[in-house]
C-alpha cells in the first residue's frame, strides 16, 4: 500500500510540474514551432524562465529582475549584435576563467538594462551554430509580458 501511495504521489508531482512549466504567464510566449517549454520560478523581486528542448536540455534562460546582476561582460568576449524587447545588445561568450568546456563556442550571455531598476539577463546554451542562430532570433522576437513589465520586474 505504501508503494502505491508513493507512485501516486510521484505521478501527481510530475503532472503538476509539467502543468506549471506549460502554463506560466510571467515568461514571454514561445512560438509553438520552437518545440521549447518554459519552467519558471517567480519571486517577489525576480522571474527566472528556463526554456527546455524536447530532449530535456536547457537551451535558454531569462532572468527579469529589479537588481543589476553586475555580470562582468568582457569586451574581448563580445560576439554578435542583437536585440531584446526593443533594446540593442551584444551577445558575449561567458567568462569561465579561461576554461572552454564542450559547447563553449555556442554559449552566449548578455544583460539588458531597461530602466533604472529593470534588467534582463539572458543565457543561451546552443548545441551548434545553427541552434545558436535560432535561439538569438527567438530572443530577439520575445515580448515581455504586460504583468512582468507592470510589476517592474
Amino acid at each position: 500500500m505504501n508503494v502505491l501511495r508513493a507512485v501516486v504521489c510521484v505521478c501527481l508531482l510530475v503532472t503538476a510540474g509539467a502543468v506549471a512549466a506549460q502554463t506560466t504567464s510571467e515568461c514571454p510566449s514561445l512560438p509553438a514551432s520552437s518545440g521549447l517549454q518554459w519552467q519558471s520560478l517567480v519571486q517577489r523581486d525576480f522571474i527566472l524562465c528556463k526554456a527546455t528542448a524536447a530532449d530535456g536540455r536547457e537551451v535558454l534562460s531569462l532572468t527579469l529582475s529589479a537588481r543589476n546582476p553586475e555580470l562582468p561582460l568582457n569586451r574581448a568576449l563580445r560576439q554578435e549584435k542583437g536585440s531584446f524587447a526593443g533594446e540593442t545588445l551584444y551577445w558575449y561568450q561567458p567568462d569561465l576563467g579561461g576554461q572552454k568546456p564542450p559547447g563553449y563556442d555556442t554559449r552566449r550571455i548578455t544583460v539588458v538594462k531597461f530602466d533604472k531598476n529593470r534588467f534582463a539577463q539572458i543565457a543561451l546554451y546552443a548545441g551548434d551554430k545553427s541552434e545558436l542562430g535560432s535561439l538569438q532570433t527567438l530572443a530577439q522576437g520575445m515580448n515581455l509580458t504586460p504583468s512582468a513589465v507592470a510589476a517592474g520586474r
